[in-house]
């Protein structure tokens, strides 16, 4: 991907805002900007827009919504911004965080009201980090059914989103965007003009070298993010000379079915499930979070753990569509006893016992060795339990943008052209993976979005 002068013939077509990217930041983007009275345009480099949303539960967080009033939740951007510091060690950009928490609830409404997707407020259990109940999906809880809704609400806006078209050069004029040079399946080339330019084409998950060089802790684990985030958008930066920030910070997963590679819901942990290593041990206190729980996990005998829960807990995680793919693919292996449990894992039958038999006794002396305070009631039969590992699913770091999610030149003046959302743009996670507040991937991108496609028309 480079960045290179117009083409001297001029561009074949011209939009007023073209928007790199086809999941929920670009199509939240282009319906913003739509609305906002722009020309827009999408180019997709997929055949069917998908994108990293699609791969996960679809949720996102937001503070003092109407969902969470009609269920009694008192909740402010206040305290929403608070979390997501406390979880980052005070890392992320203030600014920015005040920017996405404060417009979280608008974008809520905007989807329910304005778009018609009825989402529904996550009730019955709770995510690590976030002090209230404030994730919000759609009722399947998949991400790729949010994808499907908003691109239906593009169709139904006549918004044009264009697929399998590869951008691979950026055109620019005194340091901002003028248009791209996009490839089509045939091979030739399309030059579309624009006056502004949105980058949702996320993050670099799926750029080994970048990975091994930003992340080496998690170069080797599997990736579970899209295939086509490759990097662009810091390839792009760098050739325009723009601030990126916490190219380090990533979100991973430390609970995907293994070897099926379904996303298992932390519901199974948060509700009072355990991991154990392959001698049937607990390793670590897994309250603090699946993305640390990938390293943790893959650092194991083997790379892989077992997730023991119980039928209480497998009801509650059943609302997600990927769970019950993974029920219906095998990776949920249920058992009366424990020791028939560890036989059906490979476990040793009397130190699973011991871990899972004393459970019970931490929850009334609260000794746990790795600190952990377990919630809900103690485990009962029927046991149920699947084998992860540990997994990257997509990175954090990205252009350094404005509240207004205008893209940063080095020397800190903002671009007027060029605006930068979702996995493009630098997240609240701060750095590392341990500052992940779960959802804040979708925060970004439906939020940021929204604001750079309204923004695009200013």
């Amino acid at each position: 991907m480079s960045v290179a002068p117009p083409p001297a013939d001029g561009f074949d077509i011209e939009v007023e805002t073209l928007v790199i990217g086809a999941g929920a930041c670009g199509l939240v983007a282009a319906l913003s900007a739509q609305e906002a009275g722009q020309e827009v345009l999408v180019l997709e480099r997929d055949p069917v827009p998908r994108g990293s949303t699609a791969l996960s539960a679809g949720l996102i967080p937001a503070a003092g919504t109407a969902q969470q009033r009609a269920a009694g939740i008192e909740d402010a951007p206040e305290t929403f911004a608070a979390d997501i510091q406390k979880k980052a060690a005070h890392e992320a950009d203030p600014a920015l965080v005040a920017a996405l928490t404060e417009n979280a609830a608008e974008a809520i409404g905007w989807l329910t009201d304005g778009l018609g997707l009825p989402l529904t407020l996550v009730h019955d259990f709770d995510y690590p980090g976030h002090s209230r109940r404030r994730m919000h999906g759609l009722p399947d809880r998949a991400g790729a059914a949010l994808v499907d809704a908003l691109r239906s609400a593009a169709e139904a806006r006549e918004v044009p989103v264009i697929c399998e078209r590869v951008a691979h050069t950026l055109c620019a004029e005194d340091g901002e965007p003028v248009g791209v040079i996009a490839r089509r399946p045939d091979g030739g080339d399309e030059a579309i003009g624009c006056k502004r330019l949105i980058l949702a084409c996320n993050g670099y998950g799926g750029n080994k070298a970048r990975v091994a060089a930003h992340m080496p802790a998690i170069a080797d684990a599997l990736y579970f993010g899209h295939d086509g985030n490759r990097g662009e958008a810091l390839d792009w930066a760098e050739g325009l000379g723009l601030r990126t920030s916490h190219l380090g910070a990533y979100q991973g997963h430390g609970n995907v079915a293994h070897p099926h590679g379904i996303l298992i819901t932390w519901a199974t942990i948060t509700e009072g499930g355990v991991q154990v290593n392959a001698e049937g041990l607990r390793f670590w206190d897994e309250s603090q979070g699946y993305s640390e729980a990938a390293r943790s996990v893959l650092a194991q005998p083997g790379g892989w753990a077992a997730t023991v829960f119980d039928e209480r807990i497998a009801k509650i995680a059943a609302q997600f569509e990927d769970f019950r793919n993974a029920e219906a693919q095998g990776a949920v292996k249920r058992a009366d006893t424990v020791e028939e449990l560890a036989r059906a894992l490979g476990l040793p039958e009397e130190a699973l016992s011991e871990t899972i038999g004393g459970l019970a006794q931490l929850r009334v002396d609260g000794s746990d060795p790795f600190g952990r305070r377990l919630a809900g009631p103690p485990l009962q039969p029927p046991y149920c339990a699947v084998k992860v590992t540990g997994a990257l699913f997509h990175t954090q770091g990205g252009i350094a943008v404005t509240p207004e999610a205008r893209a940063l030149r080095v020397d800190g003046a903002p671009c007027t052209r060029l605006f930068a959302a979702g996995g493009a743009a630098v997240g609240v996670s701060g750095s590392g993976d341990s500052g992940y507040l779960s959802g804040n991937g979708l925060l970004s991108a439906v939020v940021l979005g929204r604001i750079a496609g309204r923004q695009s028309a200013g």
